[in-house]
């Protein structure tokens, strides 16, 4: 195990209900045969992180039952209707205790972006100051590497469904960017014609 390895944790968001999917939770999606969240733990391994936090919402019990999430540290959080902004919260306090000193975090709901994503970013991780996102074409996007001397700002910040936004907003000049749109497409799966993007 690497340094890097050990000291930072993957913390997957894959809460959401999919209202503008018609209720279809987003980590039940079919991607390639198997539920979208199981693609998603995968490429984080993948990329180097060998702890991997799950936030569950919609539906946790089901997608406990149906993806192959072994290994990883399942967050129920029972207030996911409320937005990202409390599944966050809730990944970042799942961390407390566990010697991690910085998160990659991804989104469930982005397939296109996977393990060569990840690594770059979590290749930038210095320390529990790093603040590092990846960069389409300059524009900052996910995954978001949080060093841990960032949680607890990032918590309070995050509400609704505005993550971890108003932070880095306000942080913008110590964040390092990853440029990865040679490497990954970051939509999301939002809506139905979004579905366009899985296999």
């Amino acid at each position: 195990m690497t340094h890097t390895e050990h000291q930072v944790v993957g913390l997957l968001l894959a809460a959401g209900g999919g209202r503008r999917l018609g209720g279809r939770p987003k980590a039940l999606l079919t991607h390639r045969g198997r539920p979208l969240v199981e693609h998603a733990v995968q490429a984080l391994r993948a990329a180097g992180c060998t702890r991997v936090h799950v936030v569950l919402g919609a539906a946790a019990d089901a997608v406990q039952e149906r993806a192959r999430l072994d290994g990883c540290v399942p967050v129920v959080n029972q207030e996911w209707e409320r937005g990202m902004g409390g599944s966050l919260r809730a990944g970042l306090d799942s961390l407390a205790g566990t010697g991690a000193r910085a998160a990659l975090v991804s989104l469930v709901d982005q397939p296109g972006v996977g393990e060569r994503a990840l690594a770059r970013v979590l290749a930038a991780y210095e320390d529990e100051s790093s603040l590092v996102s990846a960069a389409y074409e300059g524009e900052r996007g996910h995954p978001v590497l949080l060093g841990a001397a960032h949680w607890a700002g990032v918590a309070r910040a995050a509400t609704g469904d505005r993550g971890a936004r108003d932070y880095l907003k306000a942080h913008e000049a110590q964040i390092r960017l990853v440029e990865c749109g040679d490497v990954a497409r970051p939509h999301d799966i939002d809506t139905v014609d979004d579905l366009v993007h899985l296999e």
